[in-house]
């Protein structure tokens, strides 16, 4: 080949390379520009809806179990000009109660809604209550799917419109035991409760009704390795003592009343207070992921529209969470780990954190909320059990 030649061709790739090179800066560039201007489209409406929201002067959130969170003060120092009322309840409900019960007679009071899935999904979505809440994600640390778990946001409706959830706590059946009585390592597998050992020394809270449990039964009703069977047997099986009063459960089990408790509340805080209890780990069929009263909604005519998508997307951004798990490592050292993972995660315990390589049941999504089916099972065992 002459040199001639060579230079040409050397040449032509020099001019490919040249011409590859200048499109790739040009979509760099078309990339860059076409961000920057989503940004200063998002800033735009941000700036917008919050003059609208000054002038509104107020925003009234319904929170359900997690109130403390608006005690907290931050969202009133972060706006000032916008009143923060917050009307908290227990949970279990209790805030689609108030919300519908207002409804009916004419008031539409409540901007925002947050409570557990049974509240905000099974009674005021199935209500036509809500409007989208998706279009009402403004900021780009909030609509930026990349930084929530499994880079998505989660909705509990199948539009994946309407109940956003931002956090997914670990559930590993709730079941606790008396530390004098029991020896953990006796359970690998859920189905080791059966044990006719512990026949009439177990408890349950009365999961016929909403509150604490109903993450574990949808968890052990849905898990292929137990299913409904695993209900059934045990309500029939094991001659358990059911409670509805949430403070029983645990004083029976702390006081060797019963050496298994499932479904008992405060049971890490009864521990840190000395007490002969503790809870059961994952078993070998994994764990569920639930909200516990970590779902969001925006009702429809909500009075201050303005201030709700303010709020909302506070409430959702880096330092809401943040607040609210601080809030609730303050108040209940139970604090839920959000479904943001650009954050810490330090006041989260470790039994409410997700860990790496536990096979989770997603639990709050379509066709997994419901209860009744599962309440049937449970109806169905007692009535064996009474035979």
């Amino acid at each position: 080949m002459s040199k001639s030649s060579r230079k040409s061709k050397i040449e032509d790739r020099g001019w490919q390379f040249s011409i590859q090179s200048s499109i790739l800066i040009v979509l760099a560039l078309s990339i860059a520009t076409s961000h920057c201007a989503v940004q200063a489209a998002s800033q735009d409406q941000w700036e917008k809806t919050l003059a609208a929201a000054k002038n509104e002067g107020q925003v009234n959130v319904y929170i359900g179990g997690w109130g403390v969170v608006l005690d907290e003060g931050v969202f009133q120092k972060r706006f000032p000009e916008i009143k923060l009322v917050g009307v908290a309840l227990r949970g279990g409900g209790d805030i689609a109660k108030r919300i519908l019960a207002e409804r009916r007679a004419g008031k539409y009071l409540a901007d925002v809604s947050i409570e557990g899935f049974n509240s905000n999904y099974n009674i005021l979505y199935a209500a036509k209550v809500f409007d989208p809440i998706k279009p009402a994600l403004i900021l780009p640390e909030v609509v930026d799917e990349s930084k929530w778990w499994r880079g998505k946001h989660s909705y509990l409706d199948p539009e994946g419109q309407y109940v956003l959830r931002f956090n997914g706590v670990p559930q590993t059946g709730a079941a606790h035991y008396n530390s004098q009585q029991v020896n953990p390592k006796e359970f690998t597998s859920f189905w080791d409760f059966l044990n006719p050992k512990w026949k009439g020394k177990i408890e349950a809270r009365d999961a016929r009704v909403p509150g604490p449990g109903n993450g574990a039964l949808r968890f052990f009703y849905h898990n292929p390795e137990l299913g409904p069977q695993f209900i059934r047997r045990l309500f029939s099986e094991m001659e358990i003592a059911l409670f509805r009063d949430f403070r029983q459960g645990p004083d029976w089990l702390a006081s060797g009343k019963f050496a298994i408790c499932f479904f008992c509340s405060d049971i890490p805080k009864a521990k840190r207070q000395g007490l002969p209890v503790d809870s059961f780990g994952a078993m070998k069929e994994g764990a569920g992921l639930v909200s516990q009263y970590g779902t969001m909604g925006l009702p429809t005519n909500a009075p201050h529209p303005n201030a709700a998508k303010i709020f909302i997307n506070w409430f959702l951004s880096r330092e809401g969470q943040l607040t609210l798990q601080r809030a609730l490592a303050k108040a209940s050292d139970e604090a839920p780990d959000s479904l943001r993972i650009d954050i810490s995660k330090d006041d989260v315990p470790a039994e409410n954190k997700r860990v790496d390589g536990v096979k989770y049941l997603d639990l709050d999504v379509q066709g997994k909320l419901e209860m009744k089916p599962i309440v049937d099972v449970i109806e169905e065992a007692l009535g064996a059990m009474k035979k």
